[in-house]
């Protein structure tokens, strides 16, 4: 990757105002105030996507409250947990007493979380009620995007979107439990090309309407040229710069230098692939000598199958030799014990 690839003009610092991106100086006033932040992507080991973690028939708090519990023996303080629209439309109320009760159990545990609105991942196949079982061997079988293409399919589904972003940011606003609001995750994945652009650029708009006291940011994760339009505008934009890197500590280390030129602060939202050499040994002591935040992709082995590879189904193998994410089995024993003791050693100060 070449490393002047993000360029973009820069961003004048501004006064701020709800409709105005966080000036730098602000920026990392707030993150000075953080710490070092590390933890991972959060999805119970019970549940196969963001709608069986949340919906009220499989909002699974024992679950919740044993696997966070791990997460702070780890000496993680972030997690980073998806939600979806459908769970809102359904039970706006319901729903947001269910992500109250997940904040209070992850604050209970010293962790504060970071909230991820819309997904171009995986299945665009997103249903309320029972969701599928998962597919043997196969990574992520049955995750959801949201809203996927049923935005281009019913072009009325916008005001329903913006009603939900500014309904639940609303209502947790000036909630300290909250670190960020993420309000795009990998826009244009799946081949969607440029479609996700203009709900890049509401959700920005409706979210500076609200005018919470956490930042913004939608992470850039793919440096492909058909991707700059996206990239320019999230950089721009984002109140803190994050990003997504699962390769090896040299390209990591070229990614970062690469952003570290907008003088905000960053915060890689996901890493740790352990084939690819993006491992917790390597990554996670450039990311704090860098004072970057570190959040892996994944705690517990559970429906969601991310111990395989992205595209290499193992059908009829129980487990890998080699996991591809993930740190604990459900039972809460390690991968790797070495592993887990180098966490430890990072992490907790």
């Amino acid at each position: 990757m070449e490393t002047d690839f993000w360029d973009l003009p820069p961003v004048s610092d501004t006064v701020l105002s709800p409709n105005t991106t966080w000036t730098n100086e602000i920026a990392l006033a707030w993150y000075s105030r953080q710490g070092w932040l590390c933890g991972c992507n959060y999805l119970p080991g019970t549940a196969i996507n963001q709608l069986e973690m949340w919906q009220a028939d499989t909002f699974d708090t024992t679950t919740i409250n044993r696997e966070l519990g791990w997460a702070k023996e780890l000496g993680f303080n972030t997690m980073r947990v998806y939600l979806h629209h459908l769970l809102w439309t359904e039970d706006a109320a319901g729903f947001k007493n269910r992500l109250n009760t997940y904040l209070r159990i992850a604050a209970e545990h010293g962790l504060k979380t970071i909230l991820v609105f819309f997904d171009d991942c995986w299945n665009d196949t997103a249903r309320l009620g029972p969701q599928p079982a998962p597919k043997q061997g196969v990574h992520n079988s049955g995750w959801v995007q949201d809203p996927g293409t049923r935005l281009q399919k019913y072009p009325d589904t916008i005001n329903t979107l913006k009603a939900y972003v500014q309904d639940v940011m609303g209502s947790f606003k000036q909630d300290e439990r909250i670190l960020m609001w993420d309000l795009y995750n990998e826009p244009g994945n799946n081949a969607q090309g440029t479609d996700g652009l203009p709900l890049v650029k509401k959700a920005f708009e409706w979210a500076r309407e609200v005018n919470p006291t956490q930042p913004l940011t939608v992470g850039v994760w793919n440096h492909d040229a058909g991707y700059v339009e996206y990239n320019r505008f999230q950089l721009a934009h984002s109140d803190v710069i994050t990003y997504h890197d699962y390769t090896g500590v040299d390209n990591h280390k070229q990614v970062i230098d690469s952003l570290k030129k907008y003088g905000r602060p960053l915060i890689c939202t996901e890493y740790m692939a352990r084939p690819s050499g993006s491992l917790f040994h390597l990554i996670m002591p450039l990311l704090k000598q860098e004072h970057i935040g570190a959040i892996n992709w994944g705690l517990v082995s559970g429906k969601s199958n991310t111990i395989f590879a992205w595209k290499t189904p193992m059908p009829n193998v129980n487990e890998p030799a080699l996991w591809f994410h993930d740190i604990l089995r459900q039972d809460g024993t390690p991968f790797s014990m070495e592993e887990v003791a180098f966490i430890r050693s990072i992490c907790i100060p």
